[in-house]
Parts: structure tokens; C-alpha cells; sequence
């Protein structure tokens, strides 16, 4: 079966032309998914992606492997795999003009910020309050600061970022204060290209 029918399925219809992978990286993601599927069950758990040593020592790896996992899911198939994934492809360089009325590439600037802006909106309510900003902060952090510097950072944060003054960071807030930053390449796996 060609790689390209395992990524083409129900829930995700044909694959979009920012979302390709050449056949080369769909053939090494599919052998990475089938070494993660340890009891060849064919779809991967939260388990299975834990044992993925990154994940494991990364301090935001629970906030990845649940992105996996929408909706409450606890099966993980090879499409959803390579969906995920497909974030972390490096953008090409061609400058092509693309159709508007197709969706955005999953892994534009635009999609790359929405998944960050997730792995810090615990309550999925649309915003970055200040204790979602703690918590996330004390995770990347550890004891490495102090509860006192943690939370200086993190009202700093939330007030530099905050320009309509709620108290909180919506996502248009969040975009604007890293308009500045690389997160294309920030948020890019070579290897996947």
C-alpha cells in the first residue's frame, strides 16, 4: 500500500500540498510509528509516546503527546501521527503565490503559533491567563528560579503581552508579542523534510 493512502483517510481527507512530506519522510515516519507501536495494536497510545526519550525529559512533553490526542482520543493513527508532525515540517523556501481558498498549510507561521499558543491555554478557553502562563513557566523552569522570580516573570510577561488589558494573552495578543521571534525555524524537524 503506498504511504500515500495510510495518510489519506476519512477524518483527514487528501493530504494538502503545505502538508506533504516527500515519500522519503512519510516512509521514515511510518517506520518510526510502527517501532512506537511496541504490540503492533496499529495506532499509538499516550504510553507508547512517552517512551520517546525527548518527550520524556522534554518539560512540556504531557502538553506535546496530548496535542496527539484531540478530543479526548486514546488512539493515535498514522494520518493523526503525521498531522501533528506536519507542524514541525520547515516551511519551503518557494514563494509560490498559494490559493486562498485552500487552508493554510499546516505548517505556515499561522498554524505553527496556534499549536504553541495550545501548549499554553490548559483550559482550551482561547486566552493565556496568568496562572496558565505559571504553570507553564514553572515547567520549563523547575527549581532553577525562585516562586518569587517566577511569578515576577510571568506577570511581566503577561502584562507586556496583554494590550487590551484583560489580564490575560489571546491568541491575536500572543502572535504580536513573538511577531519578532523565528518560529519557523524555531519550530522546525530538519530531518522531516
Amino acid at each position: 500500500m503506498p504511504l500515500l493512502a495510510l495518510y489519506t483517510s476519512p477524518q483527514t481527507g487528501v493530504i494538502q500540498d503545505g502538508d506533504k512530506f516527500s515519500q522519503a519522510s512519510l516512509l521514515r515516519l511510518y517506520h518510526r510509528f510502527r517501532a512506537l507501536d511496541r504490540n503492533k495494536k496499529g495506532y499509538l497510545s499516550r504510553m507508547d509516546l512517552q517512551q520517546i526519550g525527548a518527550l520524556a525529559v522534554n518539560p512540556l512533553g504531557d502538553r506535546i503527546i496530548d496535542s496527539f490526542f484531540p478530543d479526548g482520543s486514546q488512539r493515535l493513527d498514522f494520518s493523526g501521527f503525521v498531522r501533528v508532525l506536519a507542524h514541525f515540517r520547515p516551511i519551503d523556501d518557494d514563494t509560490g503565490v498559494r490559493d486562498p481558498k485552500q487552508p493554510e498549510p499546516l505548517n505556515s507561521r499561522m498554524n505553527k503559533l496556534r499549536f504553541a499558543f495550545q501548549l499554553y491555554d490548559l483550559d482550551q478557553d482561547g486566552k493565556i491567563s496568568r496562572h496558565e502562563m505559571l504553570q507553564v513557566l514553572r515547567l520549563m523552569v523547575g527549581v532553577q528560579v525562585t516562586e518569587e522570580q517566577l511569578e515576577s516573570i510571568t506577570d511581566r510577561t503577561v502584562q507586556e503581552a496583554d494590550e487590551d488589558g484583560d489580564g490575560a494573552v489571546s491568541f491575536l495578543e500572543f502572535t504580536k508579542s513573538l511577531e519578532k521571534m523565528d518560529i519557523e525555524q524555531k519550530m522546525s524537524i530538519r530531518i522531516l523534510k
